[in-house]
């Protein structure tokens, strides 16, 4: 049944939401609007300013009675759900969890209003198990129970995991091992150092798929699983992914960065299922071979 309120003053729509729902998130918020979720006198209502005045009647659809596909980003995918864990494809420029600029739009965020389907009441939740970059697209798995969680994350050396990424130039070997120790300077900006006791070993396997002119596209295993590492190896190897300025690409033909992650395997924490999931690479990218 959908959740009713009545209005006791003139006010406007999204501060009556607020007003009953403390809690909600915006973009729970955004998202029950834009989807027809909200009802003012028996009518949808989509717009924010939508003005209420006294004695007037708001409902919220809610508990399945909306499309919860429709809770995910269109370019988010699904590739797999049960009840101890949810495996999707994050679209580009997506945070997988909220940073101090960003709270509400994030993987995590629009998987948590998915698992509740909607409403901000529901106990459910998702639990973060590893993170892909803003920029980068690809697998991830997202537990659903804590339990799900702990045993992903103990396990995870023995994840498998692949990335796609399109290059600038090509690498000399159709494979090869890169390996560095990475520091930080400032926010998020990752470099190869000398060892020291502020640096962590990192090291990536690469294998060539298919060179042109000027671009090559490599399949990426990183076997640790630092900070921007494949972008830090790539680039120290002077085959910087596309679109990456921050790592000295020079191009951006697709208008985003070249890396995409691909290919995940792992145990199911609760069957002991070898679940294996194949990505591929987005059109975007694959038009540039």
């Amino acid at each position: 049944m959908p959740t009713s309120h009545t209005v006791e003053h003139p006010t406007e729509l999204v501060a009556f939401l607020f007003a009953c729902h403390p809690d909600m998130k915006r973009t729970t918020v955004r998202q029950w609007l834009k989807f027809g979720a909200v009802q003012v006198n028996g009518r949808s209502a989509t717009r924010s300013n939508h003005p209420l005045q006294t004695g007037d009647l708001v409902s919220i659809r809610a508990k399945g009675e909306m499309c919860i596909e429709r809770l995910l980003p269109s370019e988010m995918k699904v590739w797999f759900e049960d009840t101890s864990l949810i495996v999707i494809e994050k679209p580009k420029n997506l945070l997988s969890i909220a940073s101090a600029k960003e709270r509400d739009k994030t993987a995590y965020t629009f998987l948590t209003d998915y698992v509740r389907r909607g409403n901000p009441h529901r106990s459910e939740r998702v639990w973060i198990v590893h993170r892909l970059d803003r920029e980068t697209s690809g697998l991830m798995v997202f537990a659903k129970t804590e339990a799900a969680k702990h045993s992903l994350q103990a396990h995870w050396s023995k994840v498998k995991k692949h990335y796609l990424a399109v290059v600038e130039g090509s690498p000399p070997a159709d494979h090869g091992v890169l390996s560095s120790h990475l520091d930080e300077s400032g926010p998020f900006m990752v470099y190869s150092a000398p060892p020291s006791k502020r640096t962590r070993h990192a090291v990536t396997h690469y294998r060539v798929i298919k060179r042109s002119t000027t671009r090559t596209l490599i399949e990426v295993t990183p076997v640790t699983g630092r900070r921007n590492q494949i972008r830090v190896h790539l680039a120290d190897a002077k085959c910087p992914i596309v679109g990456d300025h921050k790592y000295e690409a020079q191009t951006n033909p697709a208008r985003r960065l070249g890396l995409h992650a691909s290919f995940l395997q792992f145990i199911h924490p609760l069957t002991g299922e070898s679940l294996r999931f194949d990505s591929p690479l987005p059109q975007v990218l694959a038009r540039l071979q």
